[in-house]
């Protein structure tokens, strides 16, 4: 008598999960932990983040002092004193030209990419003044490249003094500033906290809120009692008139 060998079956594995629903899953997991953060850890983390933010941007960022010269424009003998203020626009935009730079590198002892890219000027709309400005990490080197472009815009005007019949003056010399134009880490710290702040209580407002507690159902085969009359208890008045 043969006996035939038994077949084992082996359990069918379980199918395995798609990719895109541990995906899913896994953002949901994120967002359920995320809506049960407090709130005040939301925004002390926001507070904490732009304060460390502000602080490294103030100790990273290089100190800079900025200078200042004045420039006047005067009419010469026979000029009219309006057409003063007209030339001094125009000096104004040709103060930062490489004909003025150029001559101003010479003094300044300084590249003249340096100085044309720390170098600005301003005019007022009332007043026949420009104001030659200067950056720079040192405050004496500011000054002197402020003083250097100024002096090398005067001997500008003055080649052309003859025809516009106006010329320009140095009205006030620039000198070494005693404090940094730069903000310091003090005020970027702060800046950055009230930053951090501000996106934490944006979070706090864009996130999900929680769901609602469902409310609760009744059992099978119940049926609501029906709301009593809030006059059942009053006597009706037709029993009042008959007694």
């Amino acid at each position: 008598m043969s006996t035939s060998p038994t077949s084992t079956q082996d359990s069918p594995s379980p199918a395995p999960v798609p990719s895109r629903r541990r995906a899913g899953l896994a953002r949901l997991a994120r967002l359920a932990r995320f809506r049960s953060l407090p709130a005040a850890a939301l925004l002390g983390a926001g507070v904490l983040l732009g304060a460390g933010g502000g602080a490294a941007y103030g100790l990273a960022s290089p100190v800079a002092y900025t200078a200042t010269a004045y420039v006047l424009a005067v009419p010469g003998k026979g000029g009219d004193p309006a057409s003063a203020l007209g030339f001094a626009q125009a000096y104004g935009r040709v103060a930062t030209q490489l004909g003025v730079l150029g001559d101003a590198q010479v003094e300044a002892r300084v590249p003249l990419a340096t100085l044309g890219s720390s170098v600005t000027a301003e005019t007022s709309p009332d007043a026949p003044m420009i104001a030659v400005g200067a950056r720079s990490g040192d405050p004496e080197q500011a000054a002197d490249n402020a003083n250097a472009v100024a002096r090398a815009l005067v001997t500008a005007a003055g080649h052309n003094a003859t025809d516009t019949r106006v010329s320009l003056v140095s009205f006030s010399r620039a000198l070494p500033p005693t404090a940094p134009a730069s903000p310091g880490a003090l005020l970027t710290t702060g800046v950055g906290a009230c930053a951090g702040g501000l996106l934490g209580a944006l979070a706090l407002l864009a996130r999900p809120r929680r769901p609602l507690a469902a409310p609760a159902s009744l059992p099978a085969g119940a049926v609501p009692a029906p709301a009593e009359r809030k006059n059942a208890a009053e006597p009706s008045r037709t029993s009042e008139t008959t007694s």
